[in-house]
């Protein structure tokens, strides 16, 4: 086994704030990336100004991540970086800009490169990267991945190289006046990783048991998913469990319900969240028998008492989605063709249980 988590992680209330210094000390001018309106509305953008200009650090704003970045978006960023001649990064928001950041670092760092080094096999530095997550799903604050849009592949893939971000602040108060949809959205991605990651060729002990804690604190928040009063306290639990499951997916990676999903998301515009949790009933189904107990485990830890129970819950906060035949084979066609993702699942995955999966997804 092996267990590496380079990333320093705060996890508080007013985390910017009270580690400002330190966020303003990874060079001398930084580049914020982040969306035009979320992180303006939560006042995470106003909170990590504020520190910069405390410690009189100098930084320019580039607010133009939309969801589901494409490489453009990271090619404009990093020119802007680079003009501004920003020697740090600071990604705030959910897993778009987050993920687009640290590839912006690594393209800024690397001045006569052009965005196709981000899908290259070869070594290369990047700047220092900080992020702030105001959502409740990615983790991408602790994970070495960059996932962008790729229009030439009409899919999403992550970047060939590993950006762990020296810092993450993460304050479950950015939840608070985010609506409910994204907070359902992308608390059910931090569901995907924790059920991916703990059925995984690459699971481990060290995995498992984030992967475990996780799942038993995400089932003590779900009220908010119901639409129930929230206490702070439970903003401060879906962040953690996102972090949690966000380490866990750092040793193993996603498996079947990501790598489906990105076409949901790529030709229906489906957010990435919901796309990922409409595969992953389907994705218990076709677990081997051996796996039963593990299923039931970690279905308990999560607050449900059944498989049955699970798919009502998902159905309840998804709904369901309508797809052609064309399309149907049409996924089923692209996942098999992905060799990383069908490794991922812990046995021998058949075409005929991938189509297994999306009908699950259709009930």
């Amino acid at each position: 086994m092996n267990f590496y988590m380079p990333t320093m992680v705060y996890q508080e209330k007013d985390a910017v704030k009270k580690h400002s210094e330190q966020m303003a000390g990874y060079g001398k001018k930084a580049l914020i990336v982040t969306g035009k309106h979320s992180s303006k509305q939560n006042g995470a953008l106003q909170d990590v100004m504020d520190g910069l200009e405390k410690y009189n650090t100098s930084y320019v704003v580039f607010d133009q991540i939309m969801e589901n970045p494409t490489i453009d978006s990271v090619r404009e960023g990093a020119a802007l970086g680079r003009e501004e001649g920003a020697d740090f990064v600071i990604g705030i928001g959910g897993g778009s800009p987050m993920d687009a950041a640290k590839a912006i670092a690594l393209i800024i760092q690397n001045r006569d490169s052009s965005t196709e080094v981000l899908y290259q096999q070869i070594s290369l530095r990047h700047l220092p990267v900080v992020e702030v997550p105001t959502t409740c799903g990615t983790g991408s604050e602790v994970t070495p991945y960059a996932i962008l849009t790729r229009d030439d592949l009409q899919t999403k893939q992550s970047i060939s190289h590993l950006v762990f971000p020296e810092l993450a602040l993460v304050d479950g108060k950015y939840l608070e006046n985010t609506p409910l949809s994204v907070i359902t959205n992308t608390a059910i991605d931090a569901l995907g990783h924790m059920l991916e990651s703990y059925f995984h060729t690459k699971a481990t002990d060290y995995s498992r048991m984030l992967c475990q804690y996780a799942m038993e604190v995400w089932g003590t928040a779900t009220g908010i998913l119901f639409g129930m009063e929230a206490e702070k306290e439970d903003y401060d639990k879906l962040m953690f469990a996102s972090s949690l499951a966000g380490m866990a997916i750092s040793h193993t990676g996603t498996s079947l319900p990501h790598g489906m999903s990105y076409y949901l998301t790529y030709h229906k515009a489906i957010p990435h969240g919901k796309a990922v949790g409409l595969f992953l009933p389907g994705y218990l189904s076709v677990l081997p028998e051996e796996y039963e107990a593990q299923v039931i485990m970690a279905l308990r830890a999560l607050g449900f008492g059944s498989t049955e129970q699970f798919s009502g819950f998902i159905r309840e906060m998804l709904g369901t989605v309508e797809l052609t035949e064309n399309e149907k084979q049409a996924i089923v066609g692209e996942i098999a063709g992905n060799q990383k993702k069908m490794e991922a699942a812990p046995f021998a995955v058949t075409e005929e249980q991938l189509g297994q999966m999306i009908k699950e997804m259709e009930k």
